[in-house]
């Protein structure tokens, strides 16, 4: 299933939502533009790397700042085109709506706010792993927990595709988020490992749930 749009038209323009996925293309392509020797070395500098967080330590290629602040950068990376092409969708359809109803200066901080707690979680589920995370997927999963609260009723254009069978369906907010968190835990838990990180797509999202009331315009 792949969400398109949804049918909640926005009383305020989403600049920040609109600045959010600029930033993280300018990102992405000054990552292409580099050498692959340079752009691994600056994964392994500005990613959030659980043990180098977990432990207090900058281990070499140094950053040259507190390895905390990876924390914040690291949301503004991503390892491929699929994956900033898959979160920026997600962000677009999602984070319009958000930002319309708690406003544009603290949508700014319930985003970074949910990409942080998306990262700890999952440092804390691995605090000796040395691989870089990367990516706005935790912040943009607290947009999702966000967005099941204050919309739960909308209607999200989805395409599904099975084989060969293609179809567009409007599936309420309530039922696609729901699918997709339990989606989320069901490969978080799974015996097949990969390298995405679940756990803060889970922690992200549980983030929005709760910070979203502290947040929202009266």
């Amino acid at each position: 299933m792949i969400p398109l749009k949804d049918n909640i038209p926005t009383e305020t323009f989403p600049f920040v939502t609109i600045l959010i996925i600029l930033i993280n293309i300018a990102v992405f392509m000054y990552q292409l533009s580099l050498e692959p020797e340079a752009r691994e070395e600056l994964i392994m500098q500005a990613g959030a790397i659980p043990y180098e967080i977990s432990h207090g330590v900058d281990k070499p290629p140094l950053l040259g700042h507190p390895v905390q602040l990876t924390l914040l950068s690291s949301m503004f990376l991503h390892g491929g085109l699929l994956h900033i092409i898959g979160n920026m969708l997600y962000l677009w359809i999602f984070g319009r709506n958000v930002e319309d109803r708690v406003g544009h200066l603290r949508f700014i901080f319930f985003y970074l706010i949910c990409g942080v707690v998306a990262s700890i979680v999952h440092i804390g589920s691995s605090p000796e792993s040395i691989i870089p995370l990367v990516g706005a997927s935790g912040a943009i999963s607290g947009v999702l927990g966000a967005y099941l609260i204050l919309s739960p009723k909308a209607k999200i254009l989805t395409l599904i595709t099975f084989g060969f069978f293609i179809r567009l369906v409007e599936i309420p907010a309530l039922i696609i988020l729901s699918l997709w968190i339990i989606l989320q835990f069901i490969n978080a838990y799974s015996l097949h490992q990969t390298n995405v990180a679940w756990l803060a797509h889970i922690g992200g999202f549980f983030a929005g749930l709760f910070l979203i009331p502290l947040f929202r315009k009266e």
